[in-house]
């Protein structure tokens, strides 16, 4: 295990923290209008969703950034598929970590 990335870590910890601090310390944020709050709570899960989705269909091959298309694509739709059905984030997140993990142990990923 090498510890040469816990400063790196840290530094972005530091770096990342106002931005997702704000609504905890700026005094009278209930008191923007509905829309404004409604776009801030959605704008964590959009990064979110933007840094997944890129490190599912992009890779790195020979220094030039591709397309890709590998079990982590079924692994997003069945996660999407059982997180409509069931309304469960958490699980849908389990079963896609699983199915890759189980994918990847046996040789097919």
């Amino acid at each position: 295990m090498s510890l040469s990335l816990v400063g790196l870590a840290v530094l972005m910890a530091i770096a990342t923290y106002p931005s997702r601090s704000v609504p905890l310390l700026s005094p009278g944020i209930e008191r923007l209008p509905g829309v404004v709050r409604l776009y801030l709570r959605l704008v964590g899960p959009a990064v979110l969703a933007a840094l997944a989705a890129a490190n599912v269909m992009l890779t790195t091959s020979g220094g030039r950034p591709a397309f890709h298309v590998g079990i982590e694509w079924a692994a997003v739709a069945v996660s999407i598929a059982l997180v409509a059905w069931r309304r469960n984030l958490f699980a849908g997140l389990i079963l896609a970590v699983v199915l890759v993990a189980v994918a990847r142990s046996a040789g097919l990923a």
